[in-house]
């Protein structure tokens, strides 16, 4: 996911909150807090708990009831559970935070069903939020495959909005978008125009643009189009992004692409204390990998809850888009493959620098032709350096790795973070540009599993919310918004899905001795839910909610 991406509604709550015996509520942090009375799942050994006892941030006891029930006293606040399911938080292992915030800018095109909607949305946002004179109109999240039209709109479907505003609309998927007539003048692309490397400008029968650009060209031209809001503005917006994943559960966010802007605004917020989660950045090790360098004390040390995670590259595109990089073609695609963003010299030269700083590289990786190199890629620098350790390397995303790639994935160390989610919103999309042999193993959570890789989920929000229970029905159920049942001998249960979101991705956060199981001496990074998900029917994971998010022993969501 990159600038401009799209932003999804967040689902309203209705629900009741959880009492404590006491008859208060007022988790200030001053008091120890016992929970009991529950199903408190631990994520560890042993997986039930009767009871947590928390004080100072931290969890300080796993007991039975009757055992901790004596390390209470008049300051020590009973929180009865009354049945409800305490866990560890969630852990986002990629997304965007920031460009979550930055999407709440521009119109939101998720609900277009045709382009008749992408105009009129705009419309109505236009005259909602009336555009500076010099301004750049945004929007995003439409999505091709689910238009009436079944294709991209161009500029003149744009130019019905304006011809005096420029105008870039940004894809679903965020690797390519829609621009109108003023938006290509203000960018500078005509008909003599070079294509660009790692991209396409799409051009009419006789060579004029028709607006619609893909992967490098869409971002690097609508990144120098845009002129970002300031940093006070983004500060806001960025606040209440974070409010979206502490709903759902979230207590640890990414950052996965970080250049100077996204790091200038998490930076400012961490100075001042604003953060209401930890927020782990990852350097876009192309373009802005001085900011580990001048920034070597944010290095895997949270500094008021923001810290360095290490580095990103993005080695292909989208699946959904057909501009990821695949070993055989689409169908019905010709010889078309996608293509790849880098060469394997490129790619070689950015794992030395990540090898040579002693830094996690997260490679996005839609295709198995991508997925690919940065194996191969891996297998060439540990070889040339003769490397013991490889600092954890995460392939994003996985969505077509072969089941062969997984185990050479644990020979180099690498974590495969998972967008299992794709499974139920473009499952049906992957079944129609793959096939189904291929489609039927996208996001093989079975296949890591069985070469005993700690594997992750993520949401890559904004492109979809970080609902994390989703994620975790997906894998268990993988099923696809048309009920099709996609690859189900690539199911896993529900602890293991669990995993993916708690200790596992503790793990790839490199913070599992702080964080994703509940025991003694971790963070109280806690999670109440409704319903038990080890317990639930396997389709009804997905409607268990979120009644509580504690953070650091702190309430800082509750419904």
């Amino acid at each position: 996911m990159k600038n401009l991406s799209v932003v999804l509604g967040v689902i309203a709550f209705s629900i009741l909150f959880v009492s404590c015996q006491t008859g208060g509520d007022a988790r200030d942090g001053t008091k120890a807090v016992i929970y009991h009375n529950g199903d408190i799942i631990t994520m560890a050994e042993p997986l039930y708990a009767e009871a947590v006892r928390v004080e100072g941030g931290k969890i300080t006891h796993i007991e039975t009831s009757a055992d901790i029930m004596k390390l209470s006293d008049r300051n020590t606040m009973l929180v009865d559970l009354k049945g409800k399911t305490l866990l560890p938080s969630f852990i986002d292992t990629h997304s965007h935070v920031v460009q979550l915030a930055q999407s709440y800018l521009g119109a939101n095109l998720s609900e277009a069903k045709n382009f008749d909607d992408i105009v009129n949305l705009i419309k109505d946002h236009i005259a909602e939020f009336p555009p500076a004179p010099d301004a750049v109109i945004t929007a995003s999240g439409y999505d091709n495959n689910f238009l009436a039209e079944k294709k991209h709109p161009t500029r003149e479907v744009l130019d019905k909005v304006s011809t005096e505003y420029p105008i870039i609309i940004s894809h679903a998927s965020g690797h390519m978008g829609v621009v109108n007539t003023k938006a290509l003048e203000l960018m500078g692309i005509g008909k003599n125009t070079p294509d660009v490397e790692g991209g396409l400008i799409e051009r009419d029968e006789n060579g004029e643009p028709t607006g619609y650009l893909e992967e490098n060209a869409f971002i690097n031209y609508a990144k120098d189009a845009v002129k970002p809001p300031s940093v006070e503005d983004m500060v806001n917006l960025v606040d209440k992004a974070l409010d979206t994943y502490l709903r759902y559960g979230v207590t640890t966010v990414q950052e996965g692409l970080m250049g100077g802007f996204e790091f200038s605004i998490l930076e400012t917020m961490s100075q001042r204390g604003q953060l209401k989660a930890d927020v782990i950045g990852f350097v876009d090790l192309k373009n802005a990998g001085e900011l580990s360098r001048e920034n070597k004390d944010l290095i895997g040390i949270y500094k008021n809850r923001f810290k360095i995670g290490g580095y990103k590259i993005f080695l292909d595109g989208s699946p959904q888009g057909k501009t990821a990089w695949l070993t055989k073609p689409y169908e019905n695609s010709g010889d078309y493959r996608g293509y790849p963003i880098y060469t394997d010299a490129e790619v070689d030269a950015f794992v030395r620098i990540a090898m040579d700083d002693k830094m996690q590289l997260q490679s996005h990786c839609n295709g198995d032709a991508a997925s690919d190199q940065i194996i191969n890629s891996f297998k060439r620098i540990i070889a040339e350096k003769n490397l013991a350790d490889t600092f954890r390397p995460v392939m994003i995303h996985c969505q077509t790795a072969r089941p062969d790639q997984y185990p050479e994935m644990a020979k180099i160390g690498m974590i495969p973070s998972i967008f299992v989610s794709h499974i139920y919103y473009w499952g049906d999309i992957h079944l129609q540009n793959l096939g189904w042999e291929r489609a039927s193993r996208i996001s093989a959570s079975r296949s890591a599993l069985n070469s005993n890789l700690p594997f992750t989920y993520h949401e890559d929000t904004p492109v979809i919310q970080p609902n994390t229970l989703e994620s975790v029905w997906a894998g268990v159920n993988r099923i696809t918004r048309n009920g099709v049942q996609l690859g189900d001998f690539e199911r896993v249960d529900a602890f293991d899905a669990l995993k993916a979101v708690t200790i596992n991705a503790a793990y790839q956060n490199k913070e599992e001795n702080s964080k994703g199981s509940l025991e003694p001496g971790k963070r109280a990074d806690l999670v109440i839910l409704s319903d038990n998900p080890l317990k639930t029917e396997a389709m009804d994971i997905r409607d268990i909610e979120v009644l509580e998010t504690i953070k650091d022993g702190l309430t800082v969501f509750k419904k």
